[in-house]
Formats: structure tokens, C-alpha cells, sequence
């Protein structure tokens, strides 16, 4: 039997019908936000293209994909049966207002690192990235998500940032402000990927894989609790919140991926912005 958070899973992209009683046109959502995440289910044996890629589904007929903060849409979606049925899907867009944030005092070599930190930077983000492409078929998402702290929002998925005066990539995930050493616990079950106490951009940092793609990261950690390899279930304790790396004060960055696209976890299903 599917958890209960499953039925909110599917009321997340615009379904009002447990999945089996649902036909396939009715189970895509005609519009997606920027940031945003689809969870659908398709009948076992579907193949599913999104923008012309190949998606991973279950073999419960399960599926995930996700639009990316720039994403402009239309999102061609294309779902072909067991029986060689083809639907084919236009999900528009919604575009969403990206305000300018700005963050001073941060240290200038975390802002423009010498040179002789660049191939460093450069190894720990391509480890990060290779992290984020495990593509198994654990199902861990459909149990929902929850807080991973409780806390001040102070930086917002998305926003523009600037740094110093200098303007940077805009925000990978959000900012929750939580006292230094606040319990970081998992919002979903999942696999740690990635655990490393001292990146140099992003100090403390952790990799926990939901499947099918999707997978959180937690920064600026001041302790790790978990190892990888690990599995952890919704709600344990994984680490402890700090500072370390490139930050002002204490606080938990939570981002969200779906491979490589980054979306807003304050769009996923059971998160409530405060």
C-alpha cells in the first residue's frame, strides 16, 4: 500500500484520483513554476521523454522530473504506453519574480578565489555533480518532505546574488538562519552520496539521494553525523549547522536537484513556507 503522503504527492501536480484511476492525459499538469517538481504516475511499462530526454520510471510506473530556475517552457512532455500509445504534452511555464539579494561581508577570496584555489574549487564541485547522478530505483521521495530544521528563511532559492558588490550566481537553494550546532535532520529518506567536512566554498556539505534523480545537499555544516553509503530515514539527525565555508553567520543552506537542475524546496510536497 502507498503511504498516505502519496495521495498529497499527486495532489502536488494537479491530480484529485489515486494514480491507477487515472488516465494517462489527466496525469501530467498543464503548468509547472520555475523551481518546480512533477511527481506522476504513468501505467507500468510507459516510457516518458521530457524535452526530448529520456526519464527514468518506476516499475510501478512512477516518475519524477523537474523545471530549473531559467526554464522557459513550453516543456514538451512525451508519454508512450506498453502498447506503443503516444501522448504528448505541453506544460507552460510559470515565470516567477527573482529578487536582488544582497550579501556583504563575505571574505573576498571566497568571492573571487586566487588562482592556486581554482583547480581545488574546480574537484570539489565536479565530486558534488558526479554525486547527483545516481539514478536508482528507490522510491524514498514518495514519502513526502518535512523541515530539516526550523528556522528564519534568510535566502530564498533563486534570488539574484550579490556579493560584496559583485554580482554571482543566483541562489542555489534556501538559507534557514538557525543557531550554530541546531540539529540538521533529514527531510526524506534516502542514501548519503557525498559527505565531506571541509569544501572550500561551501564548508561542511552532504549529499542525500531520494532516487530517481532527486537529492538534497546541506551546507556550511559545522559537524557530519552520517557517513556514505548510509541510509537514512525522514527525520534522523544527519549533521549539525554552522558556518564553515563561504558564510556570514550560522545558518543551514538546504538546496534540492533533480540531476543536474536545481529546484526550490519550498516547492516540494509537504513543505509549507512559513
Amino acid at each position: 500500500m502507498r503511504p498516505a503522503r502519496w495521495f498529497a504527492l499527486l495532489l502536488f501536480v494537479g491530480l484529485c484520483a489515486p494514480a491507477l484511476a487515472v488516465s494517462l492525459a489527466t496525469r501530467l499538469p498543464s503548468t509547472l513554476s520555475q523551481g518546480g517538481l512533477v511527481v506522476v504516475q504513468l501505467k507500468p511499462g510507459s516510457r516518458l521523454n521530457v524535452a526530448g530526454k529520456p526519464v527514468h520510471v518506476g516499475k510501478d510506473g512512477v516518475a519524477v522530473f523537474g523545471a530549473g530556475r531559467d526554464e522557459q517552457g513550453p516543456l514538451m512532455v512525451s508519454v508512450v504506453g506498453s502498447d506503443g500509445h503516444r501522448q504528448n504534452t505541453r506544460i507552460a511555464i510559470t515565470p516567477r519574480d527573482w529578487p536582488i539579494e544582497r550579501v556583504n561581508g563575505v571574505p573576498p577570496a571566497t568571492v573571487n578565489p586566487p588562482p592556486e584555489l581554482a583547480a581545488r574549487i574546480e574537484r570539489e564541485q565536479a565530486a558534488v555533480a558526479t554525486a547527483r547522478n545516481r539514478d536508482d530505483n528507490r522510491e524514498d521521495f514518495l514519502g513526502g518532505f518535512s523541515w530539516p530544521v526550523q528556522g528564519h528563511i534568510s535566502g530564498r532559492f533563486g534570488n539574484q546574488r550579490i556579493y560584496n558588490g559583485e554580482p554571482k550566481a543566483p541562489h542555489s537553494g534556501m538559507d534557514i538562519a538557525v543557531p550554530q550546532g541546531t540539529p540538521v535532520r533529514a527531510p526524506a529518506a534516502g542514501i548519503i552520496t557525498f559527505a565531506q567536512p571541509d569544501l572550500y566554498l561551501t564548508g561542511g556539505t552532504i549529499l542525500l539521494d531520494h532516487g530517481f534523480g532527486l537529492s538534497s545537499n546541506f551546507l556550511h555544516l559545522s559537524k557530519l553525523e552520517v557517513h556514505v553509503g548510509q541510509h537514512v530515514s525522514q527525520g534522523q539527525i544527519i549533521a549539525l549547522s554552522g558556518m564553515t565555508g563561504r558564510a556570514t553567520g550560522p545558518h543551514l543552506h538546504w538546496g534540492f536537484n533533480w540531476f543536474g537542475v536545481r529546484l526550490d524546496p519550498l516547492l516540494l510536497p509537504g513543505i509549507v513556507a512559513p
